[in-house]
């Protein structure tokens, strides 16, 4: 298994944003995770978040990330991947 982050950003409150990232092989099985970096929150969720893929190329794909702030402040997040194998 293979860990990193792919990019950080911003999500302003009550909105949603949406990320890609391209040319991953297409044997790699990638798993996706948004967290939230700030504010530190115990409590509700911040943010939610979906993924969406599609064939770029031969044996190509991209990744679009979308991330929905669900609270009433600016959320920081990181996302992170894990290639599966």
């Amino acid at each position: 298994m293979w860990l990193g982050v792919q990019f950080r950003g911003s999500v302003p409150a009550g909105a949603t944003r949406r990320w890609f990232t391209h040319s991953w092989p297409e044997a790699w099985r990638v798993v996706w995770m948004v967290v939230p970096t700030w504010p530190m929150v115990d409590g509700d969720a911040q943010i939610e978040w979906k993924v969406q893929v599609d064939r770029q190329a031969a044996g190509l794909l991209k990744y679009f990330i979308e991330i929905r702030n669900v609270t009433n402040v600016q959320v920081d997040i990181e996302a992170r991947f894990a290639v599966l194998n």
